[in-house]
């Protein structure tokens, strides 16, 4: 992370019916706080609970037709 990054430069839009958008540096964490390397600078997080990569959105919400 540069100087001019923080998590003031975090951006999170909700895509309707899928998942968050997250765009920036944030501090990702399982369930049981460990550490999840952000590899991106925009990530996909699922908001239907049925993804098979939780955090992330793996296009599951389509299959199961998830409204928000």
């Amino acid at each position: 992370m540069t100087s001019s990054e923080n998590q003031d430069d975090v951006e999170v839009m909700a895509c309707t019916n899928g998942p968050l958008l997250v765009r920036g540096q944030i501090d990702l964490r399982s369930a049981d706080g460990q550490p999840i390397e952000q590899s991106r600078k925009t990530v996909a997080l699922c908001r239907c609970g049925v993804s098979a990569i939780k955090p992330f959105c793996d296009g599951t919400h389509k299959l199961i037709n998830f409204k928000a």
